[in-house]
């Protein structure tokens, strides 16, 4: 059975995103760790600091890309306080349940991927740091 198109795009895109941080030297700890409470898309580590990569992705369907200021659904509008706050316990859960120091330094971090449904190529925007700890 084929998987709803909002899936495959979501899961292409955080296999871009993994192909991105791996290709800058990072470690990749876990994908889709998933609670209760919330996923994870990405753990990561660089530096001795945990990133947890949350991954937005949408597509965009004409043959050019979206002109910059452009009124068009953007995936990153999906990643609001109400997200944020599913994010925090799934984050306090994993630390916990990893066994985490609470020395360990962490961030938020925010990679929205925009494909491309014509050329199958994508862009990529990282917003690094929402939430340093």
């Amino acid at each position: 059975m084929a998987q709803p198109q909002h899936i495959s795009i979501g899961r292409l895109g955080e296999d871009i995103v993994t192909g991105y941080l791996l290709n800058r030297g990072y470690l990749i700890v876990a994908r889709n760790y998933w609670k209760k409470c919330g996923e994870l898309d990405i753990v990561a580590k660089k530096d001795s600091v945990l990133h947890f990569v949350e991954v937005k992705a949408g597509s965009w369907h004409r043959d050019a890309w979206p002109e910059k200021g452009a009124d068009v659904h953007r995936p990153e509008d999906h990643f609001d306080q109400r997200k944020r706050v599913r994010m925090d316990r799934t984050i306090q859960s994993y630390l916990i349940e990893q066994c985490v120091p609470q020395s360990q330094r962490w961030t938020v971090d925010l990679a929205v991927v925009l494909v491309n449904a014509h050329t199958h190529k994508a862009r990529l925007r990282w917003m690094h740091d929402l939430l340093l700890r």
